[in-house]
């Protein structure tokens, strides 16, 4: 009896041993990435006159967000876990997880045209684009914001009835608000509800991300950050033509890296979601290194900076790039840097994560800055954790 109380106490002093080297092998990690980070984004807050940032990191399939600065000048508040950032177009992931989700319910198919859904348009050119060349950016060259004269879903009827192509749907690739924003309508048109509630009261929930909205409930309102223009003056989006489907949400680097999760399996999801955000994988076009997914903008692993600089560049976004069919479509890939920038006046996000490696990073931001920095920022704090945690 008194050996088996002996081997009991020497087993239970092992077990705490072990739990406290793990909290602290834990603790050790934590504050070695969070060096990695320091080092690259306090001389980029200060270089660029950024007030706030949350940094969200996914190492080794875990997920730790760092804050820093203040969500607000004139309030002093800091940025915390809590802290809501807009999303710009990163918004748009959302929209075409969405329009997947819509599709595999049979609510709709991207080899739809757009006539389909919006019968004005039946015997017009845009109407005889397909859906997927809306979610790829590739109807034939539409605008990069939403015309200004367009006010409400008559002017927009009126626009895109009178729209003609300036290259053949499937060849060029021009960054569009609008062709995401009308994607956008029409799914949640053939789902039956409104845009705003499909994923305020649906797909939100069903991702689990609790802290990201479209409309910013007024008992978050205290956690919605100030955004700052590059001129410095306090700034926050106004809702407009088709804001909602291509950059109006607003969300938190938790809710962000648990999407990033979502999209490299690593959380619990209903099949059908989980399929859904796979299928927003799918390469359909290529520009360049860059392929063009639902959204998603994707490149073989490893990559370059140049190459992702050039693949995310302003020359990129502005202008009519040529594009080749992927024909068949290319499947999900694991060994790809999957990517996508998002920008408002006052606020800028970069997403980044690399399935085979279970890696990801979440990069807000209370101001507007540079794209490129964002990249060559997310880029370095990647590949310095791909080190580490080799080791």
């Amino acid at each position: 009896m008194k050996g088996s109380v002996i081997r009991f106490i020497a087993t239970a002093a092992l077990a705490t041993c072990a739990t406290i080297a793990t909290a602290h092998a834990a603790d050790t990690d934590r504050d070695t990435i969070k060096k990695t980070i320091d080092a690259v984004i306090a001389p980029l807050m200060q270089k660029d006159g950024i007030h706030g940032m949350a940094v969200g990191i996914i190492a080794q399939g875990k997920p730790l967000v760092f804050n820093y600065g203040v969500a607000s000048v004139e309030t002093g508040q800091p940025v915390t876990d809590h802290t809501l950032f807009e999303l710009g177009s990163v918004s748009k992931t959302l929209t075409a997880t969405l329009t997947a989700y819509a599709e595999l319910h049979g609510d709709l198919s991207l080899s739809d045209p757009t006539g389909k859904y919006l019968p004005a348009l039946r015997g017009t050119p845009f109407g005889g684009v397909e859906l997927v060349n809306l979610g790829t950016h590739t109807p034939g060259g539409v605008p990069l914001q939403v015309p200004d004269q367009i006010k409400n879903d008559k002017d927009l009827t009126a626009y895109l009835k009178a729209w003609r192509p300036t290259c053949e749907p499937g060849t060029c690739r021009t960054y569009s608000n609008l062709g995401i924003g009308v994607l956008g309508e029409i799914t949640a048109k053939s789902m039956g509800g409104s845009f705003e509630s499909l994923m305020q009261q649906r797909l939100f929930p069903e991702l689990g991300m609790s802290s990201t909205y479209i409309n910013v409930p007024n008992a978050r309102k205290p956690d919605y950050a100030q955004g700052y223009t590059k001129q410095g003056a306090p700034t926050r989006m106004s809702p407009g033509m088709l804001s909602s489907p291509t950059y109006g949400v607003k969300s938190t680097a938790a809710d962000m890296l648990r999407f990033i999760q979502a999209n490299m399996t690593q959380v619990a999801l209903d099949d059908k979601l989980q399929q859904a955000i796979l299928q927003t994988h799918t390469g359909y076009f290529r520009a360049g290194a860059m392929t063009q997914d639902l959204v998603w903008e994707q490149y073989a692993y490893p990559v370059t900076l140049d190459t992702l600089l050039q693949g995310n560049s302003a020359a990129v976004i502005l202008n009519p790039t040529p594009v080749s069919r992927l024909s068949p479509p290319q499947a999900p890939r694991q060994d790809v840097w999957i990517n996508k920038t998002g920008s408002t006046n006052g606020f800028g996000a970069y997403v980044a994560f690399i399935p085979q490696r279970k890696m990801g990073i979440v990069i807000l931001a209370n101001k507007n800055f540079p794209i490129d920095e964002r990249v060559r920022a997310a880029h370095e704090i990647l590949v310095a954790l791909t080190t580490t945690t080799q080791h």
